[in-house]
C-alpha cells in the first residue's frame, strides 16, 4: 500500500472506490424550544431497515480534486494505491477566511476499510494543515452517515454545530441534517 499525492491520471480512477455507506444506525436531531431559546438533542437511533447508499464521488468534489492536482487551486489531493488501482482518496482546501482546512472528501474503497487508510490520509492532512500554520481541520457529516460521523469522533474532531436547511427546507424531517466537525490544532 502506499499513499501518495493524486496526478491528473487518478482522477478517472476515482470512480472505482466503492464508498458504499452501511449503516443499521442513524444520529436523530430533535429540536425543541422556540426563537433563541432553540435546544438540540442528537442521539444514535437504529434504522427500520439498515441502509446501503452507493455514495458516488460528486462533480464537484472530482472538480476540486482537478484544480488541485493541475496546481490551479491550493488544497491538498492524496490518494492510496494498492497493486496498481487507486483505492482510497483525501481532497481538502485550505479555507483562509476561518483559517481551517475544510475536508471535501473522504473515501476508502469497501474492500479496503478496517486496515487504517482513511486514518493515515486524515492524519496526513491534518499534519499538513498544521504546517500551513492553520488552527482546525473542519469537516461536515449528514445525519445519515453514522460511520462518518463515528470515523471524525474517533479521531478526535469534536461536534461544533448543526444546519437544518443545508440541502432542503425538510432535512430535519429526511433525518439528513448536516454536522459540522472540527479538529482544534493550536
Amino acid at each position: 500500500m502506499q499513499i501518495r499525492p493524486a496526478v491528473a491520471a487518478d482522477l478517472e480512477q476515482l470512480t472505482d472506490i466503492d464508498g458504499t455507506i452501511t449503516s443499521a444506525n442513524y444520529l436523530h436531531v430533535e429540536k425543541s424550544g422556540e426563537g433563541l431559546a432553540q435546544h438540540w438533542k442528537i442521539e444514535q437511533r437504529p434504522l427500520r431497515e439498515k441502509v446501503i447508499q452507493p455514495n458516488t464521488i460528486d462533480d464537484e468534489t472530482r472538480f476540486s480534486m482537478k484544480q488541485i492536482v493541475g496546481g490551479i487551486e491550493d488544497g491538498l489531493a492524496v490518494v492510496a494505491e494498492h497493486e496498481g488501482m487507486v483505492v482510497a482518496s483525501l481532497v481538502a482546501q485550505p479555507q483562509p477566511e476561518n483559517s481551517t482546512m475544510r475536508l471535501i472528501d473522504l473515501r476508502v474503497d469497501f474492500d479496503q476499510r478496517g486496515q487504517g487508510l482513511g486514518s493515515a490520509l486524515l492524519f496526513q492532512s491534518i499534519q499538513h494543515t498544521r504546517e500551513m500554520g492553520l488552527r482546525a481541520m473542519a469537516a461536515q457529516t449528514r445525519t445519515n452517515n453514522l460511520p462518518a460521523a463515528n470515523f471524525l469522533l474517533k479521531r478526535g474532531f469534536d461536534l461544533a454545530g448543526l444546519d437544518t436547511h443545508l440541502h432542503s427546507n425538510h432535512d430535519l424531517v429526511k433525518e439528513t441534517v448536516t454536522l459540522f466537525w472540527y479538529a482544534a490544532l493550536t
